[in-house]
């Protein structure tokens, strides 16, 4: 079956004097999946987003979004798209729902305040819908900021740091929200420093790096890539040799040892190696035990593993960043 793609960009390229924010950026998202924009600080993923959303214009490289070539039919891009920016771009004078009214008014929707109600209720702010959104919780405020890009139903929807600064509890309403958003059939584009969020909400994973896209996969390839962390805790350290011996067989990979503490540890990129394994093994080989253990990687792990995590050559993610107003900018 042929994949349709919301988001689709070869070779972007975006200079700001002397730095080179993007040096040929690639990206594919399909239709209706959610992908995760993640990379150090001054990779890029804040320039790639305001270039994806009309906002910059590229120096070099081409890009479709919603079916739409980024450049020729900008005007057509902003009317398929929604933006979220890092901070809440809604009015703190007006009310929660006189700011969706606003926004729908702008962007022409019909029956504005039927849409703007329905809204309240998905976003569970009916009760709070008169209040000034400057009297909201900083939850309540940016569930109000995310109900705003999407009066117009986008097709693709660029989340930039949704959910910075809040607390666990809005945090999961904000990730209830994105998940029924792609069920609906809504393309997501998330960066976020929370790999967490990545984990739970991403169909894929673009690392990007140094202006460039590094890796690519879902968060269980990207994982895969990386492998487990084995460890051995052993009662003296006199079989640290012996345990060091075991798990270099069984991963491949050279020991590290920690005397001190008496273990040995390795990664593992074989996905059949379980912890019974690893038990047996050194049980077999004689190793006196005091603790085993098999972690499975994080997006953490990933992360540190697979990028540079340096902040030269990158975007520089304060330039010009007004993303509290993305979304009042792109009113076509």
């Amino acid at each position: 079956m042929t994949t349709t793609y919301a988001v689709l960009s070869e070779g972007l390229q975006k200079r700001f004097g002397a730095v080179h924010a993007l040096r040929g950026l690639d990206l594919a998202v399909a239709e209706g999946t959610a992908c995760g924009l993640l990379g150090p600080n001054g990779a890029g993923k804040t320039t790639a987003v305001r270039l994806l959303t009309t906002l910059l214009r590229p120096d070099a490289g081409s890009a479709r979004v919603a079916g739409h070539d980024l450049v020729r039919e900008a005007a057509a891009v902003r009317r398929r798209i929604g933006v979220t920016g890092q901070y809440a771009s809604v009015d703190g004078d007006l009310t929660g729902r006189q700011n969706l009214l606003l926004f729908a008014r702008l962007h022409r929707v019909r029956d504005a305040a039927a849409r703007a109600g329905e809204l309240l209720d998905r976003f569970g702010l009916a009760d709070a819908a008169d209040r000034p959104a400057a009297t909201l919780s900083g939850g309540m405020r940016r569930r109000l900021d995310l109900a705003a890009s999407l009066v117009r139903r986008p097709d693709v929807l660029f989340l930039d740091e949704p959910t910075t600064g809040l607390d666990p509890a809005s945090r999961n309403r904000i990730w209830d929200a994105v998940r029924a958003l792609k069920a609906d059939g809504t393309t997501v584009l998330l960066t976020t420093q929370y790999l967490e969020e990545a984990d739970r909400l991403a169909d894929d994973i673009a690392l990007v790096d140094r202006g460039r896209v590094a890796h690519t996969g879902s968060p269980a390839e990207l994982k895969a890539l990386v492998g487990a962390y084995v460890e051995a805790v052993v009662t003296d350290a006199d079989a640290l040799a012996r345990a060091a011996a075991v798990l270099d067989r069984l991963t491949g990979a050279a020991p590290v040892l920690d005397r001190e503490r008496r273990t040995a540890g390795a990664v593992s990129t074989d996905p059949t190696l379980t912890l019974p394994r690893l038990v047996r093994a050194l049980d077999a080989a004689g190793v006196p035990l005091v603790d085993a253990s098999l972690r499975p990687p994080t997006l953490d792990d990933v992360f540190l593993r697979l990028t540079g995590g340096s902040d030269d050559g990158g975007d520089n993610d304060n330039r010009g960043d007004s993303g509290d107003n993305d979304s009042k900018e792109l009113v076509a």
